[in-house]
């Protein structure tokens, strides 16, 4: 049927035939003469060229094979001596290390240090100008002394002191009396000698002299005290009623009841003193009430015995434990503020925190600092030793301890290997992708020419297993199994796998492992052929489409 279709159109039409014919010989077909030999020549060169590429491709792929061999590497089980470790990478950082910063602001009036230096703790290292700082500390220290003053007197209002030491000549209150600031509670006398000037009437000066006895009459007293004389006057007086009379001083002992509220009268050779003379004590203090109160604990009785300082008795009131409570919080918030200042101006002197290197300076003499935001003032590195933390992962944490051995390598410092020690294990963790690493903080003593920020290798070294059967980690996998050739598996020679299809699996029991082999305790014998995937044959396989 499609046959006489074409057929009629051809017949119908044979103009317009040829004409879309010649379009599609053009385009299916080579033109004639030159120009078809020009293209035959493109298409053969064309076809050569993709021949070269394919043979090259295959050629590549067979020479990848050929040296990555097989899919599976071959081994053998092994006794081997282990060394239990645990390696990983880290920066080494000094033992400690300190930015001297500061809070205040000022002119450096003497840097007494450079670069390079060892200063030991608290060194003075800055020195500030502290003259605002220092007025007012002086200040602050003022009112601390202004504030003690007010509690003491406060303190004083409820227990009045003795001011003097010696004998309680009078009492004025009692137990139980109410007194008000001001009221006398008692009288103090500092010494029991009592000292009286006698005025005797036509008398010459010459007839007493020192030491002569002297009786004296006190008050409205029966009998006398004994005195002397300890002092004459060398010219005469006149009395209030103009006799002329020479003036005579006589020391006694006060009798105790004797205050200078007394007068007396003496006779001295027989002769007889005019009138009543003022008794005189040498130190006489009166004791008053500072505030408003009952009076209790008051047991001294005129005659006691009294020191300087001493608690009389108690004036309690309200008003006066609340006047001492104001004035301890005063004294507090004073004192408060006067360590505030002296911090403060102690703040101007800017000493090392700690021992160590000087390893920057960035301010001198006469340069001015703006607190904070100058940065660094210097930084002070200890070099005591060096450390360096590694994390270690959670499933060999439990093979550090404290103490162990490490070996440190870098590659700043090629050939040259370092030891260090385990110092501390963390047990704060960090957790990222299902699995936590702890670190470990491991000290370098004897560092040699290593330098802080050096990236170095760290081998923590464990137990050392001698002669157990081994094979390399990478044979046992996850579940606990290695692969092991079955009956036709191997190639003649042993030393490639002829038929992947017989490979075996086969359940180990493992022990301790170092770096590259583990220990295998049960399921193999020494000697056995093992079988480990090939992860670079079967990843270039991928990648050229094998």
């Amino acid at each position: 049927m499609n046959e006489v279709l074409m057929q009629e159109t051809k017949t119908e039409d044979p103009a317009v035939t040829e004409q879309e014919e010649a379009p599609r010989k053009k385009r299916f077909h080579l033109p004639k003469g030159k120009k078809g030999r020009k293209w035959m020549k493109i298409l053969v060169v064309l076809v050569v060229v993709a021949a070269v590429v394919v043979g090259c491709v295959a050629q590549t792929r067979k020479s990848v094979n050929s040296q990555l061999g097989s899919s599976y590497l071959v081994d053998t089980v092994q006794r081997r001596d282990l060394t239990v470790a645990v390696s990983g990478t880290a920066t080494l950082e000094p033992a400690d290390s300190y930015n001297v910063t500061t809070l205040v602001s000022g002119e450096i009036l003497s840097a007494p240090f450079e670069e390079g230096d060892h200063v030991e703790k608290d060194t003075l290292l800055y020195t500030l100008d502290n003259s605002d700082a220092q007025n007012s500390m002086d200040r602050a220290n003022i009112s601390v002394e202004q504030a003690q003053l007010n509690y003491q007197q406060a303190l004083e209002m409820r227990s009045p002191t003795v001011p003097i030491s010696g004998v309680i000549s009078e009492v004025y209150v009692h137990n139980g009396d109410t007194v008000s600031s001001g009221t006398a509670l008692a009288k103090v006398v500092s010494s029991t000698e009592l000292t009286i000037d006698f005025m005797f009437p036509y008398t010459a000066a010459d007839t007493f002299y020192i030491g002569q006895p002297a009786s004296v009459f006190v008050g409205d007293f029966e009998g006398s005290v004994a005195g002397t004389v300890v002092s004459i006057s060398d010219t005469q007086v006149v009395t209030s009623n103009g006799m002329q009379a020479s003036s005579v001083r006589v020391k006694l002992t006060n009798p105790g009841v004797v205050s200078d509220s007394f007068t007396a009268s003496a006779s001295i050779g027989g002769y007889a003193s005019y009138g009543n003379a003022s008794v005189h004590m040498s130190g006489v203090e009166t004791v008053y009430a500072t505030g408003s109160g009952t009076v209790t604990g008051f047991e001294k009785l005129a005659g006691s015995n009294v020191t300087k300082g001493e608690v009389l008795c108690t004036v309690d009131s309200e008003s006066i434990r609340d006047q001492i409570q104001n004035a301890k919080l005063n004294l507090e918030t004073a004192q408060l503020s006067s360590q505030t200042a002296a911090d403060t101006v102690d703040d101007y002197n800017i000493k090392s925190p700690i021992s160590g290197e000087v390893i920057e300076k960035n301010f001198k003499a006469g340069d001015k600092v703006e607190g904070v935001s100058s940065g660094n003032l210097a930084v002070i590195y200890d070099l005591s030793y060096l450390k360096l933390e590694m994390n270690v992962h959670e499933l060999d944490i439990g093979k550090v301890e404290v103490g162990q051995k490490v070996r440190i390598t870098s590659n700043a410092r090629e050939g040259e290997e370092y030891i260090g020690v385990v110092d501390k294990i963390s047990i704060n963790g960090t957790t990222a992708n299902g699995a936590t690493n702890y670190p470990v903080t491991i000290v370098i003593e004897d560092y040699g020419d290593l330098l802080p920020g050096m990236n170095v290798s760290a081998q923590i070294i464990g137990e050392e297993v001698p002669d157990v059967l081994t094979v390399p980690v990478e044979a046992v996998d996850r579940d606990g199994t290695v692969l092991v050739p079955g009956p036709g598996a191997m190639s003649e020679d042993g030393t490639t796998v002829a038929d992947p299809s017989k490979i075996e699996k086969r359940e180990v029991t493992v022990g301790r492992n170092d770096d590259q082999y583990i220990e295998v305790t049960d399921g193999l014998s020494e000697g056995d052929t093992i079988l480990i995937l090939n992860q670079a044959s079967t990843l270039m396989q991928t990648m050229m489409g094998g």
